[in-house]
């Protein structure tokens, strides 16, 4: 399984995002529809938990997120019958939010500029999430074990728009998308290190631009 996908609903006319349930191990969990009000409860836990589990750890009561979230702690289990369900939805809905971003850019006839968005994007939303990642982190979940496929399907869609920025003179041709997506993960390391504003982190995805240009080449 891919990205999530999304329906519209028949009795609202409104499109939601449908529900993951846990697959096996390198699999992306299954995805089952729900109704628009579902989905909303559904959201409203996941922001939540988000910013819970960044701000306290993971090991936080989880009747607490169902405060935050505003619903009840039945509406919490129905939605996510254990803890690690909940984790694996957090990172899933962020993964499928990226792998739909790329998808956006593809779309963009300037190769070069799709790019360069997608690294700036990128890299926003890998500092914005860090502590939750590293939360979960430390509670042992590998989420590159645990989202192989999706990770995958993700690298290939910006090796693609990697290819086109190539193909476009935007790109220098001996730069690799892993050498890219490590550069851009190792200044947003460097940025919540040194404590850098999100100013400060598109001064440093800048300079990784201007480093894979081709007038950067000697």
């Amino acid at each position: 399984m891919s990205a999530a996908e999304s329906r519209t609903d028949v009795t609202s006319g409104e499109v939601v995002r449908n529900k993951a349930v846990p697959g096996n191990e390198g699999e992306a969990p299954v995805l089952r529809p729900m109704r628009a009000d579902a989905a909303r409860n559904h959201e409203k836990i996941l922001a939540a938990a988000e910013e819970t589990f960044a701000l306290e750890g993971v090991t936080v009561p989880i009747d607490l997120v169902a405060e935050r979230a505003g619903v009840g702690i039945g509406t919490l289990y129905r939605h996510f019958p254990t803890k690690e369900s909940l984790y694996e939805a957090i990172v899933m809905t962020r993964l499928t939010q990226l792998l739909e971003l790329a998808d956006e850019y593809a779309k963009d006839p300037d190769a070069g500029q799709a790019l360069y968005s997608f690294l700036h994007e990128f890299a926003g939303q890998a500092a914005q999430k860090k502590d939750l990642f590293e939360a979960l982190s430390h509670a042992g979940i590998d989420i590159k074990a645990r989202f192989s496929s999706l990770i995958d399907e993700l690298m290939a869609k910006v090796d693609a728009l990697r290819s086109r920025a190539v193909d476009s003179g935007a790109v220098r041709s001996d730069v690799a998308t892993a050498d890219i997506i490590g550069l851009v993960v190792g200044s947003c390391h460097a940025a919540g290190q040194s404590g850098i504003d999100p100013a400060g982190l598109d001064r440093l995805i800048n300079i990784v631009i201007a480093g894979i240009q081709p007038h950067a080449a000697t």
